[in-house]
């Protein structure tokens, strides 16, 4: 697994050797940032299943200003660090080892927002409806924040009134949503 373009594009990602975790492919990512776009102005990032945090790392390599990165698992989150580490900008990440739960109220008790949120919970633990809900609750999306859930091809998502579905990939066994808040 690499970064695929940007500021770190061709550095080789360490990525976690266990069954918890499911790297997305870099055929999968680039996909997705095919979709997103391929570079962006700034903004703000949180990536709440991050695994080895490729997702994050990519989207500050292609102009996102901060990521916060998330993983309860501790082997994944050493390896998140070892990541950061090789895109010599430390700074431009936030890594918490702690439940997406936990790191939502702590990221709405410091008032932050994002402009971009990845949901790639585990396939077995499929909480991207209720995260997406907290979210909104806790009031962390900027206006037309993007939020992108990825789930294996059998997990059906129910709509959300107040995201728009913008596209859907199906790519092999995985499937990509993209969702906009709506204002």
């Amino acid at each position: 697994m690499r970064i695929i373009s940007g500021k770190y594009a061709k550095r080789n990602l360490f990525t976690l050797k266990s069954q918890k975790t499911r790297p997305t492919s870099d055929k999968v990512k680039e996909s997705l940032f095919n979709t997103l776009g391929q570079f962006f102005n700034g903004g703000q990032v949180l990536d709440l299943y991050a695994g080895s945090g490729a997702l994050a790392i990519e989207a500050v390599s292609r102009g996102m200003d901060h990521a916060q990165i998330v993983d309860i698992n501790y082997q994944a989150v050493e390896i998140i660090r070892k990541n950061i580490t090789l895109t010599k900008e430390e700074d431009r990440f936030s890594v918490y080892k702690m439940s997406s739960q936990a790191a939502l109220k702590k990221f709405a008790h410091d008032q932050l927002k994002f402009d971009l949120v990845f949901l790639d919970p585990p396939y077995a633990k499929q909480h991207i409806i209720a995260d997406m809900k907290k979210i909104l609750k806790l009031q962390l999306l900027n206006d037309n924040a993007l939020i992108v859930a990825e789930t294996d091809d059998a997990t059906f998502l129910e709509p959300i009134s107040e995201f728009a579905l913008l596209k859907e990939h199906h790519l092999g066994k995985t499937f990509v949503r993209f969702y906009r808040k709506e204002n």
